[in-house]
């Protein structure tokens, strides 16, 4: 299921609960709101809300904080393709066949990456092009101490690139727990009955609790697209990967 669409059901489900309270309150005799029992049940939504709250904010900030490692993984593949690229140039015409195997492999490398079912690939399904770069880039033999050191600085880079290759094929394709959410949901929609139970309805309650719960419904749906790196309208852009096999070759 999309982020929009568990949004859109948990903006649906606040709702219903808004609508729930307001009848609620038509039902209630009015001493079950006033008084004693008021001041409890403020106190009730207080706490609610406050947990809720820190529910947010942690789970945005550890959403964001793998987003950005993950854009940073990716930064640095595109960093690392890069500068094997340059040290094949620089080894000279014995590197050339590994500059074009490089190349081929940027391609499917993407597209495993980014397309919509990449979570249910085994990790480093498509490996074994990258592997054979590898096992060339070790074939070498150097003729001299420069094309020695490159050879070195190739195997360094290359091994640290199968390591970024393997952390990203690996992660999981939503890193949020469905039980957070759920028990997030429960919470606000416990949260707006009270609010609809507390006042007569109007126009400017319904309003004023309708931009409410969008803007809580909102938030689900940034945490939920922040859970998602590499699917969704915030996914972390390909462009700058693709962009490097221009100058190979």
């Amino acid at each position: 299921m999309s982020p929009i669409q568990q949004a859109g059901i948990a903006f649906a489900l606040i709702v219903a609960s808004g609508i729930a309270g307001a009848w609620l309150r038509s039902k209630l005799p009015e001493h079950h709101l006033t008084g004693d029992s008021k001041d409890v049940i403020k106190l009730s939504v207080a706490l609610i809300a406050t947990m809720s709250a820190l529910v947010l904010a942690l789970l945005f900030a550890s959403t964001r904080t793998s987003f950005e490692h993950t854009s940073g993984y990716v930064s640095r593949m595109t960093a690392d393709i890069a500068e094997l690229d340059k040290l094949f140039s620089e080894y000279g015409p014995e590197a050339k066949p590994l500059r074009a195997a490089r190349r081929a492999e940027i391609g499917p490398l993407i597209d495993s990456i980014w397309q919509e079912d990449a979570s249910a690939q085994p990790p480093g399904a498509d490996k074994g092009h990258g592997d054979s770069v590898l096992y060339m880039l070790r074939e070498l033999t150097p003729a001299n101490k420069v094309q020695s050191s490159i050879q070195a600085r190739a195997l360094q880079v290359s091994t640290d690139l199968t390591q970024i290759q393997l952390a990203l094929m690996s992660q999981p394709g939503d890193s949020i727990s469905n039980t957070f959410i759920i028990v997030l949901v429960i919470w606000l929609m416990f949260i707006f009955a009270v609010f609809s139970m507390s006042a007569p309805p109007n126009p400017t309650l319904f309003v004023v609790l309708f931009l409410c719960i969008f803007s809580a419904s909102a938030a689900i749906y940034l945490i939920l697209e922040l859970g998602l790196p590499f699917g969704g309208l915030m996914q972390v852009s390909p462009e700058t990967l693709r962009a490097v096999l221009k100058p190979l070759g």
